[in-house]
């Protein structure tokens, strides 16, 4: 910013510099050859009269008393009234150059003014080149990283470039993401350990009651059917039910995620994909245009999971294309890694399954999992296949 006002500063006061220079007109009549004029045409003005003027340097005229001088005087011209006998009797007229001057001046100004406006231009367009690299990239890349963070992505780190002015505000948002991925995966691994204690729980109650219950039924075949043992084992049988459900319970919490599908075009989910790949590893694709119906955020964190899985296990191009199969528009995802074993392409999208590459990598084993429950959600479903790579065909229902 210093620079740029400075420059500009320079250019308009050396512009106007210029324009004080060019502004100098100097032009002076030879006084003494006037006054030779003058007074010649005074001694034979009938000869000046028919046009016969001394000869002089100077562009001279004579006008007879009574015509207009309005053009003269317009350009600026010197008139000397001619006097004989204390009458006027024409005018000696002296043409100027300042005419041509002035126009002279009028094209230097218009030159240095447009240079002005040029050179200013140049000037503003390189400032806004430097500020769009310098601040609005890495603007929008940090938008972009709290978009990912925003929709729970917080495996991808921000790429960080010390050379902007961005790049310690940038570090202090990657460490943040740092801090948020450990802080969920305390939570992840706090929210196991309260599924582990809930099943232990319940299998160390469920298994008093079971023996509560035998022994009831057989206190009942021994003396016969009471109200009483009637009542036991009914209670016995309410709390089984009880335990079985806080047991259920923990393995289907994952599932209350709200899916609000609308109808949405495939040209604003091409938009989505490409913002889900932060490496631009995707080849350029366009997919054909339809209308889906589509819950457009969990949209974007199945993409952000299928695509994050192709950056963690893969880190190859990636390709994506869309046909049709009746009803469902498809959209397939593949990269070129080594894939998968077969005997694990029907568990990937278990819950808590990682297969045997996933070894030394983050992940909880729900990517794939939550991917298939929105598209399960939205009318859709999910397969995967080994082709030279893991591919993911998705299936969306079409509006």
């Amino acid at each position: 910013m210093k620079w740029f006002i400075l420059l500009c500063a320079f250019i308009l006061i050396g512009g106007t510099l210029l324009s004080f220079e060019t502004a100098d007109i100097s032009h002076e009549l030879d006084m003494v050859e006037v006054n030779r004029i003058v007074r010649n045409i005074e001694e034979d003005w009938p000869a000046a009269l028919s046009n016969r003027l001394p000869d002089s340097s100077l562009s001279i005229t004579f006008i007879e008393s009574g015509d207009s001088l309005h053009t003269y005087i317009q350009n600026r011209d010197t008139l000397i009234p001619i006097y004989i006998d204390g009458q006027t009797v024409g005018t000696v007229i002296f043409m100027s150059e300042a005419s041509a001057e002035i126009d002279a001046i009028q094209a230097r100004f218009s030159l240095i003014f447009y240079g002005q406006v040029a050179l200013l231009t140049i000037v503003a367009g390189l400032f806004a080149l430097y500020q769009q690299k310098t601040i609005l990239r890495p603007f929008y890349k940090l938008e972009r990283f709290a978009s990912r963070v925003a929709a729970g992505d917080l495996t991808a780190p921000l790429e960080m470039d010390r050379k902007n002015r961005f790049g310690a505000f940038s570090e202090s948002f990657d460490l943040m993401r740092e801090q948020l991925a450990v802080a969920r995966e305390n939570e992840r691994l706090a929210n196991i350990s309260k599924k582990e204690l809930v099943a232990s729980l319940s299998h160390d109650i469920k298994t008093p009651a079971a023996s509560i219950k035998i022994i009831a039924e057989l206190y009942q075949a021994k003396h016969g059917e009471t109200d009483e043992m009637k009542s036991i084992i009914s209670k016995i049988d309410q709390i089984d039910l009880l335990i079985s459900n806080m047991f259920t319970a923990t393995l289907e919490d994952l599932e209350q995620l709200k899916v609000s599908p609308v109808e949405i075009s495939t040209v604003t989910l091409e938009e989505d994909i490409r913002v889900s790949d932060f490496k631009y590893k995707i080849r350029p694709f366009r997919l054909p245009e339809c209308v889906l119906t589509v819950d457009r955020l969990r949209f974007r964190q199945i993409m952000d999971n299928v695509i994050g899985n192709s950056y963690k296990y893969a880190d190859t191009e990636i390709e994506v294309s869309g046909s049709f199969d009746g009803a469902f528009f498809v959209l397939t995802v593949r990269d070129f890694g080594p894939g998968v074993l077969d005997d694990e392409l029907s568990l990937l999208c278990e819950k808590f399954y990682r297969a045997e590459n996933a070894e030394g990598k983050s992940g909880a084993g729900l990517g794939l999992y939550l991917s298939a429950y929105f598209l399960s959600e939205m009318g859709g479903s999910i397969a995967l296949e080994n082709q030279d790579g893991l591919c993911v065909v998705m299936y969306f229902l079409i509006s």
